[in-house]
């Protein structure tokens, strides 16, 4: 039988370089019959509901993450508005007024970031929004879970829609977390084509389970990752509160890759609904 201090610097080792997989999948994607629904935003409303949704704004002053070039706006219905039974978070050229807006941090684009945390909060279950995005060069719309508590990439992200307009059409789906993550090479996802993203509603779709996170699209998984590799949270923290977060950003070295298209503006992620499913408790 070998030591407890060989056993324990085999875990370390482990833990330091996670085996990377092919996590691409092809198969249906379909919610589990005995989950019901135990939240929506179906925006039937007029106006985002305070109830539901805050707006994050916490890095105007200082800058967003990933070179992005965006100011979001609270409470400003250039940038987040309900009309039409739909969500908009808008994306404009344009610069704002210091008096006004003090958290300015001098971005030449307004957007939109809004998250439930606070609100809601989930731990598991199938969740699904419906939405149209845009394309035009520079912008990045994204549907993504960030956990309650814990800082990145400890506590770990899931992807669940992505699509950047240097390269329009194609989806993109990732987990990320302390060991297995994009500043590491090890970052765990997929992408898939999807003709038509910009020009009508789809519907984004995350199955979150204990073993297990799958996305699809329209009812087509096309990633999985599973709770299969050793490292403990470093590998998989999914097990917390996750909050839901939707945005607009522009620019950064994605986004931005093929320069960005300032013609084009404003542009528009449009939200139909928002829903959550879980199992019965």
């Amino acid at each position: 039988m070998a030591s407890p201090g060989f056993l324990f610097a085999l875990l370390l080792a482990q833990a330091a370089a996670p085996v990377a997989n092919n996590y691409t999948i092809d198969e249906p994607m379909v919610r589990p019959a005995a989950e019901r629904l135990v939240w929506s935003d179906e925006f039937d409303g007029n106006r985002l509901d305070p109830a539901r949704w805050s707006y994050d704004t916490a890095r105007n002053r200082q800058g967003w993450y990933n070179g992005e070039l965006q100011y979001y706006a609270a409470n400003r219905p250039e940038n987040v508005r309900v009309e039409n039974g739909h969500l908009i978070i808008e994306a404009r050229r344009e610069d704002l007024d210091p008096a006004r807006y003090p958290d300015w941090g001098g971005q030449h684009y307004t957007s939109g970031r809004i998250l439930t945390r606070g609100h809601e909060a989930w731990t598991y279950g199938f969740i699904e929004v419906r939405a149209k995005l845009p394309c035009a060069r520079g912008t990045w719309p994204a549907i993504w879970l960030l956990p309650e508590t814990g800082g990145w990439p400890d506590g770990g992200e899931v992807d669940v829609m992505e699509m950047v307009g240097s390269e329009p059409e194609v989806v993109h789906a990732t987990v990320h977390s302390a060991l297995f993550v994009h500043t590491r090479g090890t970052q765990r996802g997929a992408a898939m084509p999807l003709p038509g993203a910009c020009g009508g509603f789809h519907d984004y779709q995350l199955d979150w389970r204990p073993d297990s996170i799958t996305i699809g699209v329209d009812g087509h998984a096309y990633m999985r990752v599973r709770n299969d590799q050793p490292g403990g949270r470093g590998a998989w923290p999914f097990d917390a509160p996750f909050h839901l977060i939707l945005n607009l950003a522009m620019g950064g070295s994605w986004a931005a890759a093929r320069g960005m298209d300032d013609a084009a503006l404003p542009q528009r992620m449009e939200v139909d609904y928002v829903r959550v499913w879980q199992a019965a408790r």
